[in-house]
């Protein structure tokens, strides 16, 4: 089994950047694909981490960063970018998104109104569609729409150090542990992420490893696993708290149904810490309710 979750180079033109979301470690991983002095970073995260994050592109060696592609428009990958502009104003850096994106990064107030977090207007952004070339100093980048979580995921495809980068697009999966399943409102689409799982299994001959932005890089039998064995989860996950959500509705009694049934074993959320863990659950009581699926 390989987990790569330490800040730095994980290959030859990869480095992982912990974005320290909401101030915690191990919750966000930043990414930049650096080839021949040009850098790409991979999502932004929260505006409370750029000045961190910034602090941490030096001391790699990986500043100034000459674009930003944001995998999808949720508030955790794309609050920081206005600052971080701001913060290195002697470089022109390029944002990217998916084209389907470009409407909820230029006018957020929908976003900001559903996850009570403020998003400045993100403006000029180079819309990217599935198939599209990043090209970083002859390092090619291929984008593929990875829809479900969002409409408007992407992930980015280095064939050359055989490595997908897909953002939230198909689990979070913390450590060994603590996994998450992708069901978050407001416009999570669950035939979109069945394709989406299919696509990642498609591709399995091409790619050793796969960089979540929640968290860090899987190789071997654990990409394997979470490439065979997502669906499955995914559904066992709905089908439990639908179960336990009927039985009782209290965000604690599904947070701790959830905790011994998931990751009983987990040291990031535990049973004596479980607020942050009904942090999550809230949010996939609410996709459900979304669905349809409770009331």
């Amino acid at each position: 089994m390989v987990f790569l979750n330490s800040e730095g180079k994980f290959n030859d033109n990869s480095y992982l950047i912990d974005g320290m979301v909401f101030r915690l470690p191990g919750q966000l991983s930043l990414y930049v694909i650096e080839n021949k002095g040009m850098r790409m970073m991979i999502d932004i995260g929260d505006e409370l981490a750029v000045r961190k994050v910034i602090k941490k592109l030096r001391n790699f060696g990986l500043y100034p960063i000459h674009k930003i592609l944001l995998t999808h428009s949720h508030f955790d990958h794309v609050q920081g970018v206005e600052k971080f502009k701001k913060l290195m104003n002697e470089n022109n850096i390029e944002v990217l998104a998916s084209e389907n994106a470009i409407q909820n990064l230029e006018l957020p107030e929908a976003m900001n109104k559903y996850f009570g977090y403020t998003i400045d207007p993100i403006k000029d952004v180079t819309p990217l569609k599935e198939g599209d070339i990043i090209d970083l100093n002859g390092l090619k980048l291929e984008v593929f729409n990875f829809f479900g979580h969002t409409h408007d995921s992407i992930a980015i495809f280095d064939k050359k150090n055989r490595n997908l980068f897909v953002g939230d697009a198909i689990i979070d999966k913390l450590d060994h542990q603590t996994i998450m399943p992708e069901f978050v409102p407001p416009d999570f689409n669950e035939s979109e992420y069945f394709k989406t799982l299919n696509k990642l299994k498609d591709m399995r001959d091409k790619l050793d490893s796969i960089s979540l932005a929640h968290f860090g890089v899987w190789k071997g039998e654990e990409l394997n696993d979470i490439m065979d064995n997502t669906k499955d989860f995914h559904l066992d996950v709905k089908t439990s708290i639908i179960k336990w959500y009927n039985e009782d509705p209290s965000l604690n009694y599904i947070s701790l149904k959830y905790h011994e049934k998931f990751i009983p074993e987990s040291s990031i959320h535990t049973r004596e810490n479980i607020h942050g863990l009904e942090f999550e659950i809230q949010w996939f009581i609410d996709g459900l309710k979304t669905m349809g699926l409770i009331k």
